[in-house]
């Protein structure tokens, strides 16, 4: 595969553990400006794609990421979006799976790379794995086959030599660099001595549609993990909230469930009042398939809605994206079993 160089890559700075350094004082790390991460890279100047950078005013720990810097990120990819050839936005890992499975639903047709790296060492550490995410994530933003287009038209995230699906990705390691992983769908790429696309399994958009920007975001959905020993009137609780629209439920295996009535009595009740409740498994790996067993049965029988094999990342933020989209508990659910930008396997 012939591959060209695009001419010009928007570089968004958000933060994260990439340009922190330490308080002299308190020895923490701090978000610093984008200048001490330019100053620790000065290969930098030595690559061929033109490079514009976007710093957020403030930079910010991805853990204080919401909804509002999401809209912002797709304003400022949308305004410029006829500007540039690929976008490299550099963020802090604890949210990035949050933001790029976020992104892949707000950039409606995107046909351009999106694509979102960090570190886990900052840049000012000897060791760094920062140096090589960046200027490898700005090379795959920049790949153009010939006829123009790009290999890598979609959200994604890329860490420690691999290329995965935003909404696909996870953060499986706190302390390797091997940091993020996409367990149930392949790798778009591996990066070594050559990056190695694997084209067939990297989104192909429509290129004569426009992309369509989103920035409403619902944020009234909850995460919930079922475990051994879920005491109802705590779980009652947590669904009396006048202003709940979603649950993503996480349960056991396949998509199982305690045999308690009261847990199906609820639940049935939360789906009467129009709470959309997505079922996705605890395992990293694997799908729901709630007619598997007896346990998983019943939670259909509900009004429970299987995620298929959706990471929890996708699946709120998904949630989120329909929930603002449509005013329509059907409508939501219509979708939300649908793939909207291959985060599921249907």
């Amino acid at each position: 595969m012939k591959i060209k160089r695009a001419d010009k890559i928007l570089l968004i700075y958000t933060g994260g553990t990439i340009g922190m350094g330490k308080n002299p004082y308190t020895g923490t790390l701090e978000p610093l400006d984008f200048k001490h991460l330019e100053n620790a890279m000065p290969e930098m100047a030595l690559v061929k794609t033109g490079i514009d950078v976007y710093q957020f005013t403030s930079p910010i720990d991805s853990s204080d990421m919401d909804h509002r810097i999401w809209a912002q990120l797709v304003r400022i990819i949308s305004t410029r979006y006829n500007d540039y050839d690929g976008f490299v936005i550099l963020h802090g890992t604890d949210t990035m799976a949050y933001t790029a499975s976020a992104l892949s639903f707000m950039l409606e047709n995107l046909t351009k790379p999106v694509i979102l790296t960090g570190s886990q060492l900052s840049m000012g550490e000897l060791r760094t794995d920062g140096r090589e995410n960046v200027l490898t994530s700005i090379e795959i933003a920049s790949a153009h086959h010939e006829n123009g287009t790009p290999i890598v038209p979609e959200v994604c995230i890329y860490f420690n030599g691999k290329l995965l699906r935003g909404n696909r990705s996870t953060k499986h390691n706190a302390e390797g660099f091997n940091a993020f992983e996409s367990y149930n769908y392949p790798h778009l790429g591996e990066a070594g001595v050559n990056i190695n696309y694997h084209e067939k399994e990297i989104l192909k958009p429509d290129f004569t549609k426009n992309m369509i920007p989103h920035v409403a975001m619902d944020p009234h959905v909850i995460i919930f993990s079922l475990f051994p020993g879920l005491q109802e009137d705590i779980f009652l609780h947590l669904l009396e909230s006048k202003d709940l629209r979603a649950i993503v439920m996480r349960s056991f295996g396949s998509g199982n469930a305690p045999q308690n009535q009261w847990l199906t009595r609820i639940l049935n009740e939360a789906a009467l009042r129009g709470i959309v409740i997505v079922n996705i498994s605890q395992c990293e790996q694997g799908s729901v398939e709630m007619n598997r067993y007896k346990t998983g049965y019943q939670l259909q029988e509900t009004g429970v809605l299987g995620g298929y094999d959706c990471t929890v990342e996708a699946a709120v933020t998904k949630l989120m994206f329909l929930e603002a989209s449509f005013n329509d508990y059907h409508l939501v659910r219509t979708y939300m079993a649908r793939s909207l930008a291959g985060e599921i396997s249907i």
